[in-house]
């Protein structure tokens, strides 16, 4: 479904990504992982196509989208949704307008249609009845199940999560990890989830590969990363720090 090739990226000369190389099978969900400033977001924005890669290609299922102008990237668009890490909901539209909204753009159902779309994924997101309700009324969590109905309004073939859980409890954390793999489970999307939260990354991938210093350093099941021989990995997933010197017997981190 989605395919990367020799995909390096540059921004303002200075390298975010180099040389990727990675395929996701349709109704898999990949988990993107990596530090903070690895290229994990930016992996996103390539596949969406809101960036253009500086080398390499880009396919979603049979179309290389790297050098697509404006007008086809919309087409492919339409297939996917993307679930933003701070929401992204229109401050000035109410909770249903905000879901409403990519089936005013790109389908032509009447507003009866759109109102009972819109309905069915409020419910599916738990959030039922809050049609009415502004984006300044609703928790951070609220906000990212809002995005996630808005993102799935248009029954899309992929779904792009940057950062699902960042900010949220664990309780609110793990609704969201359930949600992600309810939305696999019942439209059969694809989905590439970026997260540096290592519980939600076990909770729902069927794959996780780490980007370390813009490149796939590994990639494989939960299983496969866990047991990892890289030490790199094993840093990561622990969330233990690289000692950098030894003083007076002691590692400084």
């Amino acid at each position: 479904m989605i395919k990367l090739v020799n995909v390096s990226m540059e921004i303002g000369n200075k390298p975010i990504l180099k040389n990727i190389d990675l395929d996701v099978a349709q109704g898999e969900i990949m988990v993107i992982i990596g530090p903070s400033g690895s290229g994990k977001s930016t992996l996103l924005r390539l596949m969406i196509g809101l960036l253009r890669p500086t080398a390499g290609e880009i396919w979603i299922g049979d179309r290389e989208i790297s050098r697509l102008g404006e007008d086809d990237l919309n087409i492919i668009r339409r297939d996917m949704g993307m679930v933003f890490q701070y929401s992204a909901l229109f401050d000035s539209m109410t909770v249903g307008e905000n879901v409403a909204f990519g089936l005013r753009q790109h389908t032509n159902m009447n507003d009866e249609e759109i109102a009972q779309k819109v309905q069915r994924n409020l419910r599916l997101v738990d959030l039922e009845g809050r049609e009415q309700a502004m984006p300044s009324e609703l928790s951070g969590g609220m906000k990212k199940r809002v995005s996630l109905a808005r993102a799935i309004a248009v029954k899309p073939q992929i779904v792009l999560y940057d950062e699902p859980t960042a900010g949220l409890d664990p309780i609110m954390s793990n609704t969201i990890d359930r949600l992600i793999a309810t939305t696999r489970r019942m439209l059969k999307v694809t989905s590439v989830v970026v997260t540096h939260h290592m519980q939600s990354a076990f909770n729902i991938a069927d794959r996780i590969a780490m980007i370390h210093e813009g490149q796939i350093i590994e990639i494989g099941t939960v299983q496969e990363i866990e047991k990892s021989a890289n030490p790199i990995v094993q840093q990561f997933i622990h969330g233990r720090a690289k000692p950098k010197q030894i003083t007076h017997g002691r590692a400084e981190v």
